[in-house]
């Protein structure tokens, strides 16, 4: 049944993807030199339906999903594809979307993933979270009285009162100090768009330069990570329909001008999680993240006004808080496994680096190279036992 485990889980997740997320679209699209009603429809799209499309694979397979689009592509997109018009954009889109579907539809994807042992999908894991985590302490800098009051909320309130998650006191805390002692700017006007269809232009260039490194940030940044969290809290998730799916989403939005809609890494490791309440409970907080989203993305203009408001360091103390729990369980996973040593430490310090190589993201290289090291050790097998003399 819902409890304040299940929506304190599913609000701070939904936060995360409707926060940071919505502004880094809206910066990609500043650059891409789009209007702003361009901007508000790859909102709706990515939102409404990457919402739709987790709260979908919730209630079929009941997994705790959650997710909307990624934003490691939006970041992507900022940096490299300055110089393509919005319809080669949208056919890149699309191209990428198809591509993730055809290796979804082929199972090499769910293949590779069946390979790697649990220990190193636990030191990836903890790697990605320790980078949220971490930056708690720069934010309470930043914000030194809300951070205290945040933190203090986290660590007081669910003494006072057992029914209350410590990321519902942070949350309260933490909204409290706001509203003392932050100074919010003016509000800008809200504005309300209906997505706009965009005629697509398919051309190799895009598809090669756009197209394929979408595809990998997805599959490595999100699906991936989604897929090894599931596995570490204990589900079964049907690898290779969630990747089809993702990719035939992914295909429909760029019809509207949006990059991505799949499955979020981070957000499906906090609901799946121990912080979300018990296991047959989680999907509770998976479905309260996913119509949040949706309701985001229906009133993305409006919603904006009000992120524009909240300061950026607010925004990482609840990433930070809600992945602590997360964090905590990896590193013991991690480190209490002992026929895997120098395989997992490895892959626990690449994704820390958080540094790609030849557009191959940290995760990626993070399992590549502790499945490697621990090949080449001989780590994950049973030492053999000797015969004692008698």
């Amino acid at each position: 049944m819902l409890n304040t485990k299940n929506i304190s889980s599913g609000l701070a997740t939904a936060i995360m993807a409707c926060t940071g997320g919505a502004v880094l679209i809206i910066q990609a699209a500043d650059a891409l030199g789009l209007s702003r009603a361009e901007a508000l429809s790859w909102l709706f799209a990515v939102y409404v339906i990457g919402g739709a499309l987790n709260l979908w694979l919730i209630l079929r397979y009941k997994i705790p999903f959650a997710g909307a689009h990624s934003l490691t592509a939006v970041a992507f997109l900022s940096a490299s594809a300055l110089h393509y018009p919005i319809k080669e954009l949208a056919g890149s889109f699309i191209m990428a979307g198809a591509l993730i579907a055809v290796l979804g539809a082929t199972g090499l994807f769910g293949k590779l993933l069946g390979l790697i042992p649990k220990p190193m999908l636990d030191a990836m894991l903890a790697g990605i979270v320790l980078h949220y985590v971490v930056a708690i302490i720069p934010a309470i800098k930043e914000l030194p009285i809300i951070g205290i009051l945040s933190f203090l909320g986290f660590l007081i309130v669910p003494k006072l009162n057992k029914a209350i998650p410590p990321l519902l006191g942070m949350l309260a805390f933490g909204v409290i100090g706001l509203l003392i002692w932050h100074d919010f700017p003016a509000a800008e006007a809200a504005e309300f768009s209906m997505p706009h269809w965009i005629s697509p232009s398919f051309t190799t260039g895009s598809f090669i330069s756009i197209s394929i490194p979408i595809a990998i940030l997805i599959l490595s940044n999100d699906i991936a990570v989604s897929l090894a969290a599931l596995k570490k809290n204990g589900y079964n998730p049907p690898v290779n329909k969630t990747v089809i799916f993702s990719g035939l989403g992914t295909l429909l939005v760029g019809f509207f001008g949006g990059h991505a809609v799949n499955v979020g890494g981070m957000m499906t490791a906090l609901c799946s999680s121990d912080e979300a309440g018990e296991r047959k409970s989680r999907i509770w907080a998976g479905i309260v993240c996913s119509v949040l989203v949706i309701v985001f993305g229906l009133f993305a203009g409006a919603m904006l006004v009000l992120i524009n408001r909240l300061p950026s360091a607010f925004i990482v103390l609840l990433s930070g808080f809600s992945l602590a729990g997360v964090l905590i369980g990896n590193l013991q996973a991690v480190f209490s496994e002992t026929m895997y040593r120098f395989s997992t430490l490895f892959a626990f310090i690449i994704a820390i680096a958080n540094v790609s190589f030849f557009g191959i993201s940290s995760p990626v290289w993070s399992l590549l190279i502790g499945c490697l090291i621990a090949k080449v050790l001989k780590e994950g097998k049973p030492k053999p036992v000797e015969a004692s003399s008698v």
